[in-house]
């Protein structure tokens, strides 16, 4: 099921897969949007839980609003959709912003979130190794922004300016907030991660029921590079969520059962 929603008088463009079990949210990356990416995931996931996602606002199909590219704004877009679609707990996967959201949620309101996955995410803006510049939309951007953005084709630009320049100043999360976190989490990175490992590093030590895995030959569209080895970790972890028992624990020496 595909279409608009009215979410607290904001039009907003949503699906929802059929299928019971627990809620999946699928949380889309800054200047994308659902259909960039559900693909990769949805099909593994849907005989097993109950997926949904939407698309933010300025993106994809979601018209643009004041204020909607910052981060405080998005979490709270985010925290509407849970409390009046998701209507549940739900595991939380969100893509590069997406998994900022993601976090931020899990730090305001934990109770609305049973797990989180985070991909290419970071938690403060000085964790990206480059400094992005403009860089004009190709061609077939511009069709398909064209084909599916209800704003005006020259806003395109002008979001993508706009975006850049939040980057250089958010988010920004003290890992005193990210140490809050107590809901079973998956860190995801490629090797080549426009993300600093040092800065996953920091994330996974933060939170307390964490887990990393540094996906190999991949960049920061790693679920797109490797698909079928991203789905595979992320259906692993959402099929046991028990914190986990190691043969030879270092990290988590004080969490592993008495022999």
């Amino acid at each position: 099921m595909s279409g608009y929603i009215n979410l607290r008088g904001q039009q907003i463009h949503s699906q929802e897969w059929e299928n019971n079990g627990e809620a999946v949210v699928l949380l889309h990356g800054g200047l994308s949007q659902t259909s960039h990416w559900d693909y990769v995931l949805a099909p593994d996931l849907e005989p097993d839980f109950h997926l949904f996602a939407y698309d933010r606002a300025g993106h994809g199909y979601t018209a643009d609003q004041a204020e909607s590219f910052h981060f405080k704004f998005q979490i709270r877009e985010a925290i509407a959709y849970l409390e009046d679609v998701v209507k549940e707990p739900a595991h939380l996967i969100g893509w590069s912003d997406g998994g900022i959201i993601a976090m931020s949620i899990a730090i305001a309101r934990p109770e609305l979130v049973k797990s989180l996955v985070l991909i290419g995410a970071n938690y403060h803006y000085s964790g990206t190794l480059i400094h992005l510049p403009f860089v004009e939309p190709s061609e077939e951007d511009k069709a398909e922004y064209m084909e599916t953005s209800p704003d005006a084709p020259h806003t395109q630009v002008e979001k993508i300016k706009k975006m850049l320049s939040i980057w250089e100043t958010e988010p920004d999360i003290p890992l005193s907030d990210l140490a809050k976190i107590q809901c079973p989490t998956l860190i995801i990175a490629g090797d080549d991660d426009v993300i600093s490992h040092e800065h996953t590093l920091e994330m996974y030590r933060a939170i307390e029921l964490s887990q990393l895995a540094i996906m190999p030959g991949t960049s920061h569209i790693a679920p797109k590079e490797k698909p079928a080895l991203f789905s595979a970790l992320v259906q692993q972890f959402l099929t046991d969520l028990n914190y986990p028992i190691t043969k030879m624990p270092i990290r988590r020496v004080s969490n592993q059962p008495e022999e």
